[in-house]
């Protein structure tokens, strides 16, 4: 069974596809097929924007805070229906809409794509994971190779811009306190705000 929607804590999270750039050493993907009140999150087939929207007619949205592109995938692999999705929500419920990002989305999309979220999201969550080129290279291993790590900053410097609240974030027990103290003075430099988010 697909898990299009799912629950983690009191958050609504879309499963849009499987597809990712990234290979990282640390991805839930590689221990579990699971996260929160889900099923099983290797989707059989991509939902379409129509079966997104199906299931969140399913539920009580009201009850829940926050609404995030987050699954068992690069969400920015689906840019258009991204946008498609989040008009459909802004326009039926008030909730803050939330993107979890490997910050990748304009090398996935060819273009620069940070000026198209404005307005239908309200929060970027991006994954720095390291304070280097080198680290990232190594421990996210991006399909793109080199450049990937330039531009994941150049994207959350676009963001900073055009969407209220920036977000990145870094593993907590993968870096030194040395690289997360780095990682917090380039993120303040970029003007977003630093999370180190749990190993799970």
């Amino acid at each position: 069974m697909n898990n299009i929607v799912y629950q983690v804590h009191n958050n609504l999270y879309i499963n849009l596809t499987n597809r990712c750039p990234c290979a990282c050493v640390f991805c839930l993907r590689n221990k579990t097929d699971r996260v929160g009140q889900s099923d099983r999150l290797w989707l059989e087939k991509e939902p379409t924007v129509q079966e997104v929207e199906a299931e969140f007619e399913k539920r009580d949205v009201s009850s829940f805070d926050e609404i995030v592109f987050c699954g068992f995938g690069e969400p920015t692999e689906r840019l258009d229906a991204i946008k498609e999705i989040a008009a459909f929500l802004k326009e039926k419920y008030d909730k803050p809409i939330r993107l979890n990002t490997n910050g990748l989305g304009d090398l996935i999309n060819g273009r620069k794509i940070a000026g198209e979220l404005a307005g239908l999201i309200d929060v970027v969550s991006i994954s720095l994971n390291t304070p280097s080129e080198k680290r990232y290279m190594e421990e996210v291993r991006p399909s793109f190779g080199k450049g990937s790590f330039g531009a994941l900053l150049s994207f959350a410097k676009d963001c900073v811009k055009v969407i209220p609240k920036v977000v990145l974030s870094t593993v907590a027990t993968t870096l030194s306190k040395e690289e997360e103290e780095e990682c917090a003075r380039m993120i303040e430099a970029i003007g977003a705000t630093y999370r180190i988010r749990p190993f799970e």
